[in-house]
């Protein structure tokens, strides 16, 4: 099978649904070997995939598994996507702010793996919270508070963990086709209507150029709906992070400020762009009414707002200040990524552990005057690592 598509590719001849249904249920069943799959991934790097192939590939990947819906529950259900940034906490705000607004949210989400931070990482600086309710639970949870935020069952999409494994092993990553197959599969089967894609740029995210994400969020946007999901997309700058606190457990804060109407603008400003109706997201998060959500959210999944966050209380606190006057011109979200991530905050391998309290706080970005001796960022660490991330925040910043 593997070869007739190889022979049908170099003729230009589209591969159909049936084919690929062939493919992925070879890859689930294992009598599609890993050199076969690897072969089958190369070819698609080189020659990439037709829309029509992507849609076929992201409907199998997501047949590969359960699918969730929600018939019982009235809608309409929504959800996002970010490829992922530093010091993106947007999910946390938008989740209780779309139940709000009368929309139903069904999130899956994922770990970070990095110098990006994951929701999942998040989510658990919150004693008790669980990340891994089952069907039934998830059920209840969506039609009491109108929205959840949950880790994958390995039911789910179990076709796509194959293909990244064996995707990572013969270094065909970055590929525009199989990154939106890979991203889709994992959401179109939430039961959602809508989906938003937030495509990220810049030193800080996946896409380094604006060029590259418009590519990827292009073909998102086009695959998603060909796949029968309403999906759009907008590009969103990551060459700094996003509002100022960088860290899981001080992203959790930085959220619960933004959902009572204390958030960085550029936070509330993506926020209520991602919703759909900026005007009345903006109105909401100002006034405060989605606060309540965020709580009856942390609440249904066994959390305790209660309490501190987990890994707050064993942190000391460093101040890294300027040594000139002037005005920022730069605040890397790379570097300031590596800096959080040396202190322990992001991991290197899927199965590692993370400490949710370490991180930064920023406190100038750039456009901003600064005097010397004023702090550029506050280090929060566990006296791992403080040097190295030091050396990353002095390169993250430059001021003339």
């Amino acid at each position: 099978m593997i070869s007739e598509w190889l022979l049908q590719r170099r003729d230009g001849i589209e591969q159909s649904a049936e084919q690929i249904n062939g493919f992925v249920q070879g890859v689930i069943s294992s009598e599609i070997s890993s050199a076969q799959i690897g072969a089958w991934l190369a070819f698609v790097i080189c020659k990439g995939m037709t829309d029509a192939e992507t849609v076929h590939l992201t409907k199998a990947m997501v047949d590969s598994g359960i699918k969730l819906d929600w018939n019982d529950i009235e809608g309409p259900f929504v959800d996002k996507h970010s490829t992922g940034g530093i010091g993106d906490k947007v999910s946390l705000v938008l989740a209780p702010l779309w139940v709000a607004m009368g929309k139903k949210v069904p999130m899956l989400s994922g770990r970070g793996l990095g110098i990006t931070g994951g929701t999942l990482d998040k989510l658990e600086s919150i004693q008790g919270f669980r990340t891994d309710l089952g069907i039934d639970e998830l059920r209840a949870t969506l039609a009491d508070v109108g929205c959840f935020m949950n880790g994958q069952t390995p039911e789910i999409a179990p076709a796509d963990r194959i293909l990244y494994a064996v995707r990572n092993e013969t270094q065909t990553v970055p590929s525009v086709a199989l990154i939106t197959a890979s991203i889709l599969s994992k959401k179109l089967v939430e039961g959602i209507e809508s989906l938003v894609m937030d495509v990220k740029y810049g030193s800080g995210a996946f896409m380094k150029t604006r060029a590259e994400a418009q590519v990827l969020a292009d073909s998102i946007v086009r695959v998603g709906n060909g796949a029968g999901v309403k999906t759009s997309a907008i590009l969103s700058d990551m060459s700094q992070p996003l509002g100022f606190a960088v860290g899981n457990s001080l992203e959790v804060r930085e959220a619960e400020a933004c959902l009572q109407g204390n958030g960085p603008a550029d936070l509330v400003e993506l926020v209520a762009e991602l919703s759909g109706d900026s005007s009345a997201a903006k109105e909401i998060l100002n006034s405060g009414a989605a606060f309540s959500i965020w709580e009856d959210l942390v609440a249904a999944h066994g959390g305790d707002l209660s309490v501190a966050l987990r890994g707050s209380q064993e942190l000391e606190q460093v101040e890294f200040v300027a040594e000139q006057s002037g005005v920022v011109t730069r605040c890397d979200a790379e570097q300031i990524g590596l800096a959080a991530f040396v202190l322990g905050a992001g991991r290197e391998r899927a199965d590692a552990a993370v400490h949710h309290g370490v991180g930064l706080t920023i406190h100038a970005k750039v456009g901003d005057s600064i005097d010397a001796g004023q702090p550029l960022a506050s280090v929060f660490h566990a006296n791992k690592h403080l040097d190295k991330a030091l050396s990353y925040v002095a390169a993250a910043f430059e001021i003339e």
